[in-house]
């Protein structure tokens, strides 16, 4: 090969690279490209989620997918959980109920 071929291609190769970061709005030259816009609905669960919240949530598969028998279990352990608490949340606030005197009024705000 003459030298004038290996110039050659060492020309090509920069100019090739200098138009990808133009490209990619890495070189300074143009902006940088926008955020991705999002095709598919946020999962949304309320504030103070319910274990009916938690059996109506789907997720949206992705290219690669997911464990969706993993995410089943994860999601069943996590309405068992939240049902106990609020089980436990109910049975403690009905025994505060019962221990306050009848003419003192209740302190909803502060359970809250």
């Amino acid at each position: 090969m003459s030298v004038f071929v290996v110039l050659v291609l060492v020309a090509a190769v920069l100019v090739v690279g200098l138009l990808a970061l133009v490209v990619m709005g890495r070189g300074g030259f143009a902006a940088p490209l926008a955020d991705p816009v999002r095709l598919v609905p946020p999962v949304l669960l309320p504030p103070d989620p319910s274990p009916e919240d938690v059996d109506r949530l789907r997720f949206a598969p992705g290219l690669r997918g997911y464990r969706m028998d993993q995410v089943d279990e994860a999601l069943q352990m996590l309405a068992a959980a939240l049902a106990e608490r609020d089980a436990e949340i109910s049975r403690l606030r009905g025994r505060r109920a019962e221990s306050m005197p009848a003419g003192v009024p209740g302190d909803d705000a502060a359970m809250r």
